[in-house]
């Protein structure tokens, strides 16, 4: 779905485990954070990335998920 309906992001998402997680450099505009929570997207504000977990709830946890699960850009 972001590969067609926003490019933009498509280029930005890593896959972390099942979830997809969108990180920018600098504070982006409320458009655009409207549009990641629109496709589903939700702020962590602990990792500082918009993330979307594909129907895989898990609860948080202090390590970081890119040390436990694989991880890829889609986009590469």
């Amino acid at each position: 779905m972001l590969y067609h309906e926003t490019p933009r992001f498509w280029e930005l998402c890593q896959v972390v485990g099942k979830w997809v997680w969108v990180e920018f450099r600098e504070k982006q505009p409320r458009n655009v954070t409207a549009g990641l929570s629109q496709l589903g997207f939700h702020w962590n504000r602990k990792r500082q990335v918009w993330q979307h977990p594909c129907g895989n709830f898990r609860t948080g946890t202090r390590r970081d998920p890119r040390e436990k699960y694989p991880t890829f850009y889609p986009a590469d």
